[in-house]
């Protein structure tokens, strides 16, 4: 199931295009995701993996990016 989940996350197919190499209808795998996410699975897991390879010295944090949000100024504001 994670499997399937990561590659349709991975590759861009549509959940209906998931091969069935992976044995799992996308319907289920769509739903497991939908779940998944809902509980905070994937949230948890980012930090966990965060977690371990800081522990490891494995992050160069001098590499690290911040991401914003950019949005458009009021008429006449600057």
């Amino acid at each position: 199931m994670f499997t399937a989940i990561v590659y349709v996350l991975t590759s861009g197919c549509a959940w209906r295009d998931l091969p069935p190499s992976f044995r799992v209808p996308f319907q289920t795998a769509h739903r497991r995701f939908s779940q998944w996410t809902k509980d905070g699975l994937w949230r948890r897991l980012h930090h966990a993996v965060l977690d371990e390879l800081g522990s490891q010295g494995l992050i160069d944090w001098s590499r690290a990016i911040v991401d914003g949000a950019c949005v458009r100024a009021k008429k006449g504001d600057l």
